[in-house]
């Protein structure tokens, strides 16, 4: 069985599976899971606790042998695993598989690791959870869902927010969940009224913003001039390095040229197949327009940034700016013919 993190009340209120995998890189959705089944099995009487991280020196016959063991007072317990990376390797996957089948009739497997490569898919460890336990995907909240996802969690603290308020409060932490729902709490303390308003937000919630190169390139690509500009404004302030941004840039650039081009590539995963799709619609919007200019510009970036010569002395940021304009739908300037 496999759910997303929205899901996860709604399965523990029908049953406690013997075996949870809790996937993905949302600390926040993470651990919500985590506290979820913990919080059920505790009531179902699993009192005891066995925790293992997988690090380099990590002996899963360990895990194994924790297993079969009677604990000295005889209670039910959790065996929960930590993977920092979910490539248990070749014993691992075994153990594992083997203890999704089967964790113990006093046992209740939880094992917690970051979101899976394509091929994780189709391990044999993973189909047992599949198969015999619940998997729970942690899936990052898009831009586009943000709004919508703080307020269901404000509705849960009582707290409802006014035309405008949310989006500001989603600007504001782009990226980052847990200082979204932090924020959220703290508003829920604060209006008394159980309403938020646009002057409540803009006075109570700090920019907590955390932007990455990939968010730029989406936003590009979806043609949203006014995020891309402010995640770039963002990575500056941030201390970002030209070549960095510029490697995401002309990542989403090169991938609109195939396109357009008839190239086409094979995706995987929801986040790839997202991407696929904002290709897609950029490669729509842009339609008789030529992209050459964009790698002109890009070139331009690379070398003011490096200093050399024909560069005419220009700005790489400034050249930045104009390029992921023009990506997202704005006019890009003329550029100085070099001197």
């Amino acid at each position: 069985m496999r759910i997303n993190t929205d899901q996860v009340a709604r399965t523990l209120e029908k049953r406690l599976a013997p075996a949870w995998l809790i996937v993905g890189d949302e600390a926040l959705l993470t651990g919500e899971a985590v506290d979820a089944v913990r919080a059920r099995a505790r009531a179902e009487g699993f009192t005891g606790r066995d925790f293992f991280v997988t690090d380099r020196s990590f002996d899963w016959s360990d895990v194994s042998t924790a297993s079969r063991s009677l604990s000295l007072f005889a209670e039910r317990r959790i065996l929960e695993i930590r993977m920092p990376t979910p490539r248990p390797g070749k014993e691992g996957d075994e153990v594992l598989a083997a203890l999704a089948a089967d964790p113990g009739p006093d046992n209740l497997l939880l094992v917690v690791t970051t979101r899976p490569e394509k091929d994780t898919w189709s391990s044999a460890w993973f189909k047992s959870f599949e198969r015999h336990g619940v998997v729970v995907q942690a899936q990052p909240v898009e831009i586009d869902r943000l709004p919508r996802w703080i307020e269901a969690r404000a509705a849960r603290l009582g707290l409802r927010f006014e035309a405008g308020a949310a989006e500001l409060l989603a600007e504001r932490v782009e990226g980052n969940l847990l200082a979204a729902h932090q924020e959220i709490e703290k508003l829920a303390l604060l209006q008394a009224g159980g309403r938020a308003d646009l002057e409540a937000v803009q006075s109570a919630v700090a920019n907590s913003a955390r932007y990455d190169v990939f968010q730029l390139g989406e936003a590009a690509l979806a043609g949203d001039v006014a995020r891309a500009l402010r995640i770039l404004d963002g990575l500056r302030a941030e201390g970002a390095e030209p070549p960095l941004v510029l490697w995401a840039v002309c990542r989403e650039l090169r991938a609109l040229a195939d396109l357009r081009n008839g190239i086409s590539r094979k995706t995987y995963g929801p986040a790839a197949e997202r991407r696929e799709s904002l290709v897609k619609r950029a490669a729509a919007r842009t339609a008789g327009r030529p992209i050459a200019p964009w790698f002109a510009a890009a070139a331009r970036v690379d070398r003011e940034f490096k200093g050399q010569a024909g560069a005419a002395g220009g700005d790489a940021w400034t050249t930045l700016t104009g390029l992921v304009a023009a990506m997202a739908g704005a006019r890009l300037p003329a550029a100085t013919p070099p001197g």
